[in-house]
């Protein structure tokens, strides 16, 4: 079949060698089918024919499966959320879609397309795959990422890039994430991420557009809450290392309309947390409150507005007082923990808050924030207010001539330091009481710059006037009782000398008397 070595490879010796082993491989194949196995022959052709004619790949693949064990394989989810700011111009397909809460489109590559990513000095290949999966009942789509990179690279897209893709799409999320609004008087809600409340609780989606930037507040105070708010999101290994649960409780008290829902809506927006305001009227006892604010969510601000007009939140005197004439007198401790009466399970008192806000049951959940709000701090209970239930009072005060400026940017769109007019504002805000709300509408009454700060001017001027007077009458008032008072004074001192003086003869002349 072969020629020998001293011949020469001619065109036909070699058209006859190629013939020959083309004829001995059919043969071969054919006694192979008809004897042996097709299970022998899979694993001959997949192993021992591939390991030695198949060469070995550089290159290693991870299987990222969109569940894992009937789960949301979180892997899978940033991998989508983070490829989606790495789509280039060179991609050729994609998916888009949008709910009805969404205001942006969601862009995703599509099935068969690839993203290269680069990090640190290394780079990785992302590929969409979709995959039919074939049932008695239905046809179902299994959707996977395949990453590709090096095999030298494996310990460092494990240990490194990976954690940058979740830490990158947390980002992304929490930037793209509707903040809703929890009430239990609304019915029925389910928020983008497939969760939500339960316990009555229903939602609208918060777009109150009050952020901390037209916030109008004294640039100090405003910078002291935001830094505070930072330090809490920083600080989960440090609540868990002294042994607090991870919460702040903020206290904002002030004369109505000094933007305390601002203010609340400010911190929602910063933090995109959802807000749970929580009607305390709506509670039936402490059993009911420990049930309705167990169904709150992580990441969330607890708001209990007016929190001194709520009937329902009782001194624990009057607790104290009004329980023991059924029942005997109850054991009172500063703090009032764990109270086991029935009594309690059957109205809703201050105890029942204090416990859940500081107790054992304080420990569920991370990153929640309570606000009270209350326009007379002076009439909470001292309890409510010690560090460790409300770690932060805030003073919503009147309106500042620094806050004043952030109200003209916002409204008339002009720089307050560039305007004549703002400057003589300024002075008479500080020297008078005027709330922000009040200053926003007068600046909503024209058009014009001009006319409106003038219009500011003449508003204030009179509330001065009004106060001027006010205080007149106050000091006049005083002045009086001051008066009134030093007369009784002084007729009581009077009388007392005529006492005196009329007692001094009759002592004379009985000593006379007693000489004759």
């Amino acid at each position: 079949m072969f020629p020998s070595s001293n011949s020469s490879f001619s065109p036909s010796a070699m058209f006859s060698v190629y013939a020959s082993l083309s004829g001995s491989m059919m043969l071969f194949r054919s006694m192979l089918n008809d004897f042996v196995p097709e299970q022998l022959r899979s694993y001959i052709y997949e192993n021992l024919m591939g390991r030695f004619f198949t060469p070995k790949s550089k290159n290693l693949t991870l299987i990222i499966d969109e569940n894992s064990k009937f789960k949301k394989n979180q892997v899978y989810e940033a991998a989508e959320m983070y490829l989606r700011t790495k789509i280039g111009p060179e991609t050729e397909r994609l998916r888009v879609s949008k709910t009805s809460k969404q205001k942006h489109f969601t862009v995703t590559i599509a099935k068969g397309e690839a993203i290269r990513d680069t990090f640190e000095d290394f780079q990785v290949k992302w590929l969409c795959v979709t995959e039919n999966e074939k049932s008695d009942k239905s046809d179902k789509a299994k959707r996977h990422y395949e990453l590709k990179f090096e095999k030298k690279l494996r310990e460092r897209v494990l240990d490194s890039y990976l954690n940058h893709v979740i830490a990158e799409s947390e980002k992304i999320k929490k930037s793209l994430r509707v903040v809703n609004l929890y009430s239990r008087d609304v019915h029925g809600c389910r928020d983008d991420d497939g969760g939500g409340a339960g316990a009555g609780w229903g939602c609208i989606s918060l777009e109150h557009p009050s952020t901390f930037d037209t916030l109008a507040m004294d640039p100090s105070a405003k910078k002291k809450i935001i830094d505070d708010l930072d330090r809490f999101l920083k600080r989960k290994e440090f609540y868990k290392r002294v042994g607090k649960a991870w919460k702040r409780g903020y206290l904002l008290y002030g004369p109505p309309g000094t933007g305390k829902s601002s203010l609340i809506a400010a911190m929602a927006n910063y933090l995109k947390f959802d807000v749970f305001d929580l009607d305390l009227s709506s509670i039936y006892g402490n059993a009911d409150l420990k049930r309705v604010l167990l169904s709150t969510t992580n990441r969330s601000i607890l708001v209990i507005e007016d929190i001194d007009c709520n009937a329902e939140v009782r001194d624990r005197e009057d607790e104290i007082q009004g329980s023991g004439k059924g029942r005997g007198k109850r054991k009172h401790r500063d703090d009032v923990d764990d109270e086991s009466d029935d009594d309690q399970d059957s109205q809703l008192t201050l105890s029942g808050i204090l416990n859940f806000i500081d107790g054992l049951w304080s420990s569920f959940g991370d990153e929640r924030i309570i606000v009270f709000t209350t326009n007379h701090k002076d009439r909470l209970d001292p309890a409510l207010l010690r560090p460790g239930r409300m770690d932060m009072h805030i003073n919503m005060s009147y309106c500042t001539g620094l806050a004043f400026r952030t109200l003209v940017t916002n409204y008339l769109g002009i720089d307050g330091l560039n305007h004549p007019l703002c400057e003589e504002i300024e002075k008479l805000i500080d020297s008078t009481e005027v709330t922000p709300a009040e200053l926003a509408e007068e600046l909503m009454q024209d058009d014009d710059t001009d006319v409106v700060l003038r219009g500011v001017i003449s508003f204030v001027e009179k509330r001065k006037g009004k106060k001027n007077k006010v205080k007149a009458k106050e000091d006049v008032s005083a002045c009086k009782e001051v008066v009134t008072d030093k007369d009784d004074s002084h007729g009581k001192q009077s009388s007392m000398k005529n006492q005196k003086q009329a007692g001094k003869p009759k002592g004379r002349i009985m000593k006379r008397q007693k000489l004759t």
